[in-house]
């Protein structure tokens, strides 16, 4: 009876966007991990439309993405930003936030990973629990992680690449690259700057990135057309982008992701390669959606490559399933 006043709470809590999801109602928010404030420090909005006013805003206003590389970088605009998600999705008037579990990059070191801590307790939380990136994602990927069974999940976010090697409800062997989707926005930023004089924004380089990026050859290239400021002139202009130049552009960052899972590989125990071999790779994360990336990790591993059901919320999909059981996943929380 007392549940109907608790509203317990899964955060992923990434560089790019946060999600949420309530112990009851599943995944409840899905925003941008920004946050806008107005020249007195107080903030005037968070996430959507916070992200609306990045780069368009005047001196007024700044934006803020408080997160980098998976972390808290911005401690203060941290709070405010969970706080209002938090605010937002609160289910009644009266009901209190008594757990609450949040998932984190697995090579954060310990000042960083009570950071996220004493955000999560400042809001309100009596408990805090947190759970690695890859042990989330391979559990919203539907991986039975109890099983003495080898598993290769890997989750590409916005700030961080997770690898991991998962058995017997354990991570055998991980890898946190600083390196996802936020390095490939910028490299098209810089590849347009250098080779056509275009200077563009962060929110037209994810464009792009989502739209006509990809890790290998399409069958059929894609176009499509885009605006910036000519560095020459200095006025607006057009400018038609093509897919294999934007995989021109992000192709030094995706080939380091992938040597990464290689090197990942070569570390994992004979038993457990043995497993990935009949198990494949399963890829989470918004990264898992760039076009052939499945496909360019298969040519160069000879593994079967998957990618989890809706990737984008499959770690937040994890965390939820370790708060609505917490005995059974006791071991994979910290």
């Amino acid at each position: 009876m007392f549940d109907m006043f608790y509203n317990d709470i899964a955060i992923d809590l990434g560089t790019a966007n946060t999600l949420i999801s309530s112990r009851r109602e599943g995944i409840v928010l899905r925003e941008p991990s920004i946050v806008a404030f107005n020249t007195k420090g107080a903030p005037v909005s968070i996430g959507l439309e916070a992200w609306k006013m990045h780069e368009k805003s005047h001196n007024g206003v700044r934006t803020v993405r408080p997160l980098r590389d998976g972390v808290i970088a911005d401690f203060e605009a941290a709070e405010h930003m969970i706080s209002g998600m938090i605010k937002s999705v609160k289910q009644r008037w009266y009901s209190t936030t008594r757990i609450i579990v949040v998932c984190v990059p697995s090579g954060i070191t310990p000042v960083e990973r009570e950071a996220v801590r004493d955000s999560a307790e400042h809001v309100g939380a009596k408990e805090v629990y947190l759970v690695e990136e890859p042990m989330a994602a391979a559990i919203g990927a539907g991986i039975d992680v109890h099983q003495p069974d080898g598993q290769m999940i890997v989750d590409i976010g916005g700030g961080t690449t997770e690898i991991a090697v998962i058995s017997l409800s354990g991570v055998v062997h991980a890898d946190s690259v600083r390196m996802a989707g936020d390095k490939l926005s910028e490299d098209i930023i810089n590849y347009y700057r250098r080779h056509h004089n275009l200077l563009i924004g962060e929110r037209t380089a994810e464009r792009i990135k989502c739209e006509i990026g990809s890790a290998a050859p399409l069958d059929e290239e894609l176009v499509m057309n885009i605006k910036g400021r000519d560095l020459v002139n200095g006025i607006p202009k057009n400018l038609q982008a093509t897919s294999s130049d934007v995989r021109e552009a992000i192709g030094a960052s995706v080939n380091l992701i992938v040597e990464s899972i290689l090197k990942s590989l070569e570390s994992t125990p004979p038993e457990l390669s043995a497993d990935i071999v009949d198990n494949g790779i399963t890829l989470a994360g918004g990264g898992a959606l760039l076009k052939n990336l499945d496909k360019r990790i298969t040519q160069l591993t000879d593994l079967p490559v998957q990618i989890a059901d809706d990737p984008l919320t499959a770690v937040v999909r994890g965390t939820g399933a370790v708060l609505d059981d917490l005995d059974y996943y006791r071991a994979v929380v910290s």
